[in-house]
């Protein structure tokens, strides 16, 4: 059986992309989102999400972005003399690959965010991360351990299913490097992922066997979506999306993601998608059913 959870990422980033996030839910196909425990829109996501049940919630797992939840002196490796994360992915990486990366300071941050989001009362369904840092691998096996320890049964891995780079390109052909950029990204983080499903298996974790969304980041339109429904194999797989509205909140952050989060809401919301999903027989589900799974 074909089954496909459409998960939001960035829930509680901003008003406006909470907002998004929720209207993708009601009018469209998204089915699960990811919270983060250092946005400011944090409280307005978790009173969404009570007054939302059906739709799953996860934790956005974040070391890249914004400010820790941590007092910044208890994780000092993670942050800059003004408090706040290292920029971007390749900041921990490039610890990681000089092994001035302390996992403690990991360990404790993840932990706070993680105990953030239940103590708001949020049943996490699933574990992943802001830009994907997560598959580091010393991180990655922090995450495993974490998630068996708070109970949360599934954990996101990033090996992306493959994707028609060219046809992607024509229709964007303005963007062609950014997403060369992102599919390269998205070869890189497959490879990186490349033990985890075994791993997560062997924890008893559940994760999708498919996942899309990094090649389309910024570029998933009606067209990409419907090429993806259309070719999803047998089995569980996830796409990952970042619907949202541009306001001087979000524009404020450091997310290059603006005009994209409002195009990527369109296509989540149009009925033909909800339709091409219906005559392909897929199961829409979330990160919840697929830990139910027997």
């Amino acid at each position: 059986m074909k089954r496909l959870i459409v998960n939001a990422d960035d829930f509680g980033l901003t008003e406006k992309v909470n907002q998004a996030i929720i209207e993708g839910h009601l009018k469209g196909i998204i089915t699960s989102t990811s919270l983060l425990a250092n946005g400011v829109a944090f409280e307005s996501a978790v009173r969404l999400a009570q007054l939302h049940p059906k739709l799953g919630v996860g934790v956005h797992l974040n070391l890249t972005d914004g400010s820790p939840v941590s007092a910044p002196a208890r994780i000092p490796s993670l942050v800059t003399d003004k408090g706040v994360f290292l920029t971007g992915p390749l900041s921990l990486a490039r610890k990681v690959a000089a092994r001035r990366l302390n996992l403690a300071d990991v360990e404790g941050e993840l932990r706070s965010q993680i105990e953030r989001v239940l103590a708001a009362g949020i049943p996490a369904s699933h574990l992943d991360g802001h830009k994907h840092f997560h598959v580091l691998p010393p991180v990655f096996d922090l995450v495993i351990q974490l998630a068996r320890e708070y109970g949360i049964k599934g954990v996101r891995c990033t090996a992306e299913r493959s994707v028609e780079l060219f046809r992607l390109i024509r229709r964007n052909n303005d963007s062609s490097i950014e997403i060369l950029k992102q599919y390269l990204t998205g070869c890189a983080l497959s490879v990186l992922s490349s033990g985890f499903r075994r791993k997560l298996r062997l924890a008893r974790l559940s994760c999708p066997t498919y996942f899309y969304g990094i090649t389309q980041t910024g570029f998933l339109d009606a067209k990409a979506l419907q090429k993806i429904i259309a070719d999803l194999p047998q089995g569980a797989s996830e796409i990952m999306c970042h619907p949202g509205y541009v306001d001087t909140e979000l524009s404020s952050t450091p997310t290059r993601l603006l005009s994209q989060r409002e195009a990527e809401l369109q296509a989540l919301i149009q009925p033909e998608i909800k339709q091409l999903i219906a005559e392909c027989g897929i199961e829409l589900i979330s990160y919840r059913n697929l830990a139910e799974s027997p």
